[in-house]
């Protein structure tokens, strides 16, 4: 029988609720699943420093995590970057604001928050924010780059994503118009490749769990990838199978196929 040797899980919308809370049923299953002898990993857009908490919650403290999109490798504790791959945000930057000067524009710093053009809307990037000039923004590597525009729709931003033509990058669209821009060939099934090889384990006996399309790569390497019923239709067009939604539990009906209560 098919057992899952390492669960890799998104964050938002598959772990995470509203409030950036984990369901006490989720932090239950997670950790069946560990004690079970799964390597749980988290696979998350998320940069380190919104992370770090929720692997705490979870008692995932060994690592290793795949942050960022699969831009930052991390192990903790103690905190260690194993991979840590950069682009130059700068021509991205300048083709997006030509074409949508309001767009809002915010600059990964590892471990630390971001720097940002201007504040996002509360709630949507955390506190950890500095508001500084696009010149800073431009002037060194970038793990990770976002763009947000909160007057337009997820829709206008996949027509935006595929008409700018971005060369030299890895991008994907999420539920609203927030493009997330990485290196090239850098996104969350690149990063559990290389944590999968570390741990001795093949694709194929890895589940996936997500509901964005920055799980997509994810979910399609997975021997199993499993959307959320709220994920956009393309990403559950790609997915093995679809689970229930986030508010009846469907990461946990899922973790609980393989992994029972302890």
């Amino acid at each position: 029988m098919w057992k899952p040797r390492l669960v890799a899980l998104d964050l938002d919308g598959t772990l995470v609720g509203p409030g950036d809370a984990i369901p006490s049923v989720a932090v239950a299953a997670v950790r069946d699943a560990a004690a079970a002898g799964a390597h749980v990993v988290i696979a998350t857009g998320r940069g380190w420093h919104s992370t770090r908490h929720h692997v705490d919650t979870l008692g995932l403290r060994h690592g290793p995590h795949v942050t960022s999109n699969g831009a930052v490798l991390v192990r903790y504790p103690p905190v260690r970057v194993d991979e840590l791959t950069t682009f130059d945000p700068g021509p991205v930057i300048e083709r997006v604001l030509a074409r949508r000067p309001q767009c809002i524009v915010a600059v990964e710093e590892v471990g630390q928050g971001y720097l940002v053009s201007r504040p996002f809307p509360e709630g949507e990037l955390g506190p950890h924010f500095r508001v500084v000039s696009l010149e800073r923004l431009t002037s060194q590597p970038a793990t990770r780059l976002v763009i947000r525009d909160p007057d337009a729709s997820d829709g206008e931003f996949v027509t935006l994503a595929a008409d700018l033509g971005m060369v030299g990058v890895s991008y994907s669209v999420g539920t609203t118009a927030w493009l997330d821009i990485a290196p090239a060939g850098v996104n969350k099934a690149a990063g559990l490749a290389s944590v999968a090889a570390g741990l001795g384990v093949d694709a194929a006996d890895v589940l996936a769990i997500g509901d964005g399309r920055n799980d997509i790569e994810m979910l399609q390497w997975a021997g199993r990838g499993v959307a959320l019923a709220e994920a956009p239709p393309e990403v559950q067009a790609i997915a093995d199978d679809v689970t229930g939604p986030f508010a009846e539990h469907g990461t946990v009906v899922e973790l609980r196929r393989w992994f029972a209560a302890r």
